[in-house]
Formats: structure tokens, C-alpha cells, sequence
């Protein structure tokens, strides 16, 4: 009982310390905390998992993609917290479209295309391979499905092979050898 008694007034002139001092660093110096704004994309952090934007930007093969979620602004929404689960194709992928068409599509009057395009590409959840049947439809952020394919070791979403599964700290990401291209609207 008598230890008691010595530790609490401790413990109570520890917290106050502490609180003390942060307080005094909340009003000191904001010029961290302003640089660092912009969003969930600005956060430095070289130490945890990365997150599947930060994937695809330091990806080469990806450099399409990447230009495209900066074109629609939809960099920060897949720097969240997720989970998601991305179905990344890559710059080969893109090459394999009609020409002309990635550059149609980054005009600002393009715009609502290529979110669209972007959303048929992003799944609300994690969806593991290990999960995963041959079938298998699985809803996308623009309100279409994909179907995914399996045969052994290989699958495929919508027919086109996903050449790398990717586990990112807000979910996951299959790299694939093809654009999804949502169903046209009836």
C-alpha cells in the first residue's frame, strides 16, 4: 500500500510532464504540419508497407496508371486506408489499346470516361488469390462486376492474365496484361 502511494504522485507528474510538453509543441512551430498537407499521398514514411499508390508510382511498369489517377485526382482516395483491391494493368497493357485512345482519355473533357474506366479497376475489399473461384464475380467501385477465372495456378480477371499478385498495407493489387474496359452502359 505504502509503494502505492509513492508511484501515483509519480505517475501524475509524468502525465502532466508530458502533457506540458505537448502542448507547447502543438503551439509552437506549424511549418511541419503544413508541409506535410495535401493529403493521405503526402505522408513520408519509408519504414511501413506501402500502400498501392505508392506501389504503382514506384513502379516503372505502372507510369500510365499513375498519370491516370493523377489526371482523375483519385490519388489520395486509393491512399486511404482501404482496403482495396486493384487490378493494376500495366504500361504494356495500355499500349495494347487502340491508338490514340490513353490520350483521348487524359483530356480534361475525358474525364468522367477515365474514372470510369479507373473505378471498373478498384474493389471495395481484399479479395486473396487463395479466396478466390473460378466464376467468381466480384463488385467494382463503378458499379459493374468482374469475372475472375481460375485454371490451376493462373488467374485471370475478365479474361486477361494477372501476371503478379502485390500485398500493399491498404490492400492488394493484381497486375494485369490488360485494361478492363467496363460494359458499355444499356
Amino acid at each position: 500500500m505504502k509503494k502505492l502511494l509513492y508511484i501515483l504522485p509519480l505517475c501524475l507528474a509524468l502525465q502532466f510532464g508530458c502533457n506540458n510538453a505537448e502542448s507547447t509543441e502543438a503551439s509552437g512551430n506549424n511549418d511541419t504540419m503544413n508541409a506535410q498537407a495535401g493529403g493521405q499521398e503526402a505522408v513520408q514514411d519509408d519504414v511501413s508497407q506501402k500502400d498501392v499508390v505508392k506501389i504503382a508510382v514506384g513502379s516503372p511498369d505502372h507510369t500510365t496508371l499513375v498519370a491516370a489517377l493523377k489526371q482523375t485526382e483519385y490519388v489520395n482516395d486509393l491512399s486511404n486506408a482501404g482496403p482495396f483491391t486493384v487490378f493494376a494493368p500495366t504500361n504494356a497493357a495500355f499500349d495494347k489499346l487502340p491508338a490514340g485512345t490513353v490520350d483521348d482519355l487524359m483530356k480534361d473533357e475525358n474525364q468522367a470516361a477515365l474514372r470510369n474506366i479507373l473505378e471498373y479497376h478498384v474493389a471495395l475489399g481484399t479479395y486473396r488469390k487463395e479466396y478466390l473461384n473460378n466464376g467468381q464475380t466480384i463488385g467494382m467501385a463503378n458499379g459493374d462486376n468482374v469475372t475472375i477465372g481460375i485454371n490451376g495456378d493462373d488467374v485471370t480477371v475478365n479474361g486477361n492474365k494477372v501476371l503478379a499478385i502485390v500485398p500493399a498495407s491498404n490492400g492488394i493489387i493484381y497486375i494485369v496484361d490488360g485494361v478492363l474496359l467496363p460494359p458499355a452502359k444499356k
